[in-house]
This record gives C-alpha cells, structure tokens and sequence, in this order.
C-alpha cells in the first residue's frame, strides 16, 4: 500500500535530518597559540586598512580609522606613514575553529577565532581544492574531501534537480492557471471584488505577523547584553534604495515592457499583472475569439496540472537531499549561535503560525484549522525543506485545489499573487531581527516611534522580497537604514539564517493558503 504524499515528505524531513546529522563532521577545532602575526597597513579611503595573516592565512581585513587603528593596535601607532607597509608582532589567538562546507560548485572553509577579544570569521571560497592556498590545503587534505562531503554533494544536487523542476512548471502553470480562472469570472466587476479582498488579507495578516513579533521581541529582548561583531562570514548586499524608491519599482515591476522576457526572466508581478489582463480581455472580447482562447487555456491548464503532479511525486526525494544538505553542512550546532535571538523568531512565528491564522480559519473562513493544516501538509513540509514559496507554488496549488477543496478560480487568483507579496513570514522575521540589532547596539534607544518606523518598512520590505531563498536577509537592509541601524550588523545573523528562512517560507506559505480559504467562502461559487 502506498503512503499518503504528505506522510512520505515527513519520513524524508526526519531521514534527512539524521543522515545530515550525522554526515556532520561539526567544526574542527585548532589549539590556542601564539605566534608571530603579519599584517599589512594599507592606506584606506576612510581610514587605515588592516591586513592579518596567521600561519600564512590572511584571515582578517578590516578598515580602521586614525583614533581607532591606534587604540586596536597602540604598538603599532607610529608604523603607519601613509604608504602600504608590513609589520610583524606578537600575536595570541583562541577558540579558533574550522568548518568545510562543500556544495558540488564551491569549497567554503569558514574560520572563527577570537582576536583581541573580538570574534572575527572569515571565509575562504574556491572552486576547487587546487584552489587553496597552500597553508589551507593541507587542513583540507585532513579535514574534507571524504564520504561525507561526497554524500552531502550528492544531496545538494538531487535537492537542486527536484527545485528545477518544480520551477520548469511554475511559469507556465501560473500563466495558464491565472489566465482561466480570471476568464472564467464571467464578468470583470467581480475580479476587482477578488482583488480588493485579496489584497486587504494580505495587509492585515502582515501587519498581524509584524505586530507579533514586535511584541515578541519586547518580551524576550534576545539583543539585551548581546554583542555583534562589527563583520560577519560573508556580507549581504548593501541596500541602496529608499521606500519611495522600493514602492515605484513595485508599480514599475507591474508593468512589462516586454512580456516575454518577463516569462523568461521568472518576474512574477509582471507576469501576474498580463496573465490577468489576458483574462480580462477573453472576457470583454467574448464571442468565437474569447471562447478559443477560453478553451485553449483550459486545456494547457489541465496539461500543466497533469505534469505538476508527475514532479509533485518526486517531492519526497527532493525534500530528502535537501535535508541532507541543511543538516550536513550546518549540524546542529547551528542552534546553539545566537540562541535567544532564534527563539524570538521562532516563537513568533509558532503564534502567528498556530493560533492568528487558525483562528482567522475557524472564525473567518469557517473551516477546521486541524483538518486545513492536514490538507496543506505536503504544501507546508515542501516549503519548509527548499526555503522557496515560489519554487513550492505547483504543490501548494495541488493541495489547496485537490486536497482541501478550494475553488481553482480562487487559488489561481489568490496563490501567485501571495507568493509574490504576500509574505507573513518575512515581515515577522525583518521586525524581530531589525530590533534584535537595535538592542544588541550599544548607544541605541528603541524607541516606540522607530518600532513603528521598523513595522512599515518591514510591511513594505516583505512585499518587495522575492519568494526565494534569504531574500528577506537582503531586504533587511532597507529596514535597517529606515532607523540608522549599522547594515554590517546583518552579518552576524547569516549563519542561522538558512534555518529561519526554511520556518519564515512556511508561514509565508501557510498564511496564503489561510487568503484561499477566506476568499473561497466570500467569493460566490458561480
């Protein structure tokens, strides 16, 4: 007898688990030393750039101003003339650990250690381990390379082909999916009735989520006593935009100059906005050339649906290797950093996940949140192991259409939209984050009007963020410059931000699949 889909994801979620745990070598930790350290003084636009390399690693570059190079290095004060010079000093470095992550395309050899009484981490990445530096290779001949690094590649890759392939039907099937169900409205009065309580859901539950985890910040103040380092592993991308400017490249993003590359460049607000055009105008066109073009969406439409589920069966296997993979290159480990601040988080999404929008179903749509959630399950597990609510949307429509009954005139209208702007999940994650660096930064009062500052920006932050993988990190920094926080504090929460990311899209998800069942009651059947 065949298990049930849903049954089959979980058993892959918890099997991947385990084989990435223990595939996990963990990070190796290096013996305390001192040593004889080489550092390079460089003149800097704002300042003295400080190069370091220990034991022929450059493993630290950091730019210093005057009164700050010789308060760090007093020893050093009166070395630096103007021109690039190398000096050598005395040199103690502790806890300094290891960690290889490999991924088939490139070698990350991640380096943490505590200088000056500051943690500092650096990355190293290559193509290939001929690529390393000599004194890395050896560490690397030891350390990496083996079965486990093998299997962990292994599982990136069968993770990557399942996403593929769930993106190979995303475009066609929201073209195809929107197009009909806008069209087989009857009439274009009740798509602006569709739109406006759609968009009205999607406000509301936003400002819900950003509210709780407002709240939840303020009880558990996971940055109070916290200390961010001033540079991370990597550095996100530094944002340059303005709210005004964010808002008018959503309105512009509306409209395509060119529709087909739009399809081909995978922009879903243009592509949402012409497939309702389309279906706008079968519809006030009418007679034989409004019907063939009725017919013949219908018909790819049942196509796409057809071949969506052919790839929905592979979903256990793809959530499988990408389990492996989460789990093997990060271990558990990962829930140890920045514990507090994980927890505000995830609290906040476990309330606005499992009692706002249960309620929203039981008292607004009118459905049983238990038998809901159950039906959304395969939906729900899928999101949760790729991080993507778009790279999800063919199994989220599935089961809200097959298993839970929605109308397919409702989820096609109200699913790609969602999973283009409406992202609970983001918006409750940027508010907690955005206020965790506030508190962690000393000098920095969190005052009543910055929270509401921070609130709308992260509202308008999540509509802007693509339904990908740590999109939200990168709009982050749009909220931090809305208070004047610093945007290298983003570097501190990269690395737990896979596992957030991962929970985020599931509310991100869960909270769209929530809008389908409350319009499906309000919206008439005929």
């Amino acid at each position: 007898m065949r298990l049930p889909l849903h049954i089959q994801i979980l058993i892959a979620l918890v099997a991947g688990t385990l084989i990435g745990v223990l595939v996990n070598p963990g990070d190796v930790e290096l013996p305390d030393r001192e040593f004889e350290s080489k550092i390079a003084l460089s003149p800097a636009e704002d300042g003295i750039l400080v190069s370091v390399e220990e034991d022929g690693i450059d493993s630290l570059e950091k730019v210093y101003t005057r009164d700050a190079f010789e308060a760090a290095f007093p020893s050093l004060a009166g070395a630096y003339q103007g021109a690039k010079v190398w000096v050598t000093e005395p040199l103690s470095v502790s806890n300094r650990r290891v960690h290889i992550v490999e991924d088939g395309k490139t070698i990350a050899i991640r380096y943490a250690r505590s200088y000056r009484d500051e943690d500092v981490v650096s990355t190293t990445k290559v193509k290939k381990a001929a690529d390393l530096s000599d004194a890395w290779q050896g560490f690397y001949n030891e350390h990496g390379g083996g079965a486990g690094r093998r299997i962990t590649i292994a599982a990136k890759f069968v993770g990557d082909l399942f996403l593929r392939l769930l993106k190979m039907v995303t475009i066609p099937l929201i073209v195809t999916s929107l197009v009909t169900g806008v069209a087989g409205l009857g009439n274009t009065s009740r798509l602006g009735s569709m739109f406006g309580k759609t968009m009205t859901y999607y406000i509301a539950t936003s400002l819900l989520a950003i509210t709780t985890g407002l709240i939840m910040v303020n009880i558990v103040q996971p940055g109070v006593g916290a200390e961010l380092p001033g540079s991370g592993e990597a550095m996100v991308p530094e944002g340059e935009q303005s709210l005004g400017s964010i808002f008018v490249g959503l309105v512009d993003n509306m409209i395509p100059p060119n529709p087909i590359q739009s399809l081909a460049n995978a922009e879903f607000l243009s592509i949402i906005t012409f497939s309702i055009l389309v279906g706008v105008f079968i519809i006030r066109t009418g007679g034989k050339s409004g019907e063939a073009l009725r017919t013949f969406f219908n018909a790819a439409f049942d196509v796409m649906m057809n071949l969506t589920l052919a790839v929905i069966r592979l979903a256990p296997i793809g959530v499988l290797g990408f389990m492996i993979f989460a789990t093997s290159t990060q271990g558990l480990e990962i829930f140890k950093t920045l514990g507090w601040y994980m927890l505000a988080v995830f609290l906040a999404l476990v309330v606005h996940a499992c009692v706002i929008l249960p309620l929203i179903l039981k008292f607004v749509a009118k459905r049983s949140p238990i038998e809901y959630a159950k039906a959304m399950s395969p939906a729900l597990m899928t999101a949760f192991s790729t991080a993507s609510s778009n790279g999800t949307l063919p199994l989220t429509l599935n089961s809200v259409e097959q298993r839970a009954g929605v109308s397919n005139r409702v989820s096609s209208f109200v699913l790609p939209l969602g999973a283009t702007i409406n992202m609970d999940g983001t918006a409750l994650y940027e508010a907690v984050a955005v206020l965790f660096i506030a508190q962690a930064t000393p000098g920095f009062a969190v005052t009543l009007d910055q929270q509401i500052i921070v609130a709308l920006t992260a509202l308008l932050a999540s509509i802007g963020a693509a339904g990908i993988p740590h999109a939200g990190l990168v709009m982050m920094a749009i909220v931090l410059q809305a208070v004047g926080l610093p945007l290298e504090a983003q570097g501190i929460i990269i690395a737990v931000d896979r596992v957030l990311d991962m929970c985020r899209t599931t509310v991100n998800v869960w909270s769209d699949s929530c809008g389908c069942a409350v319009l499906n009651r309000f919206e008439p059947a005929e």
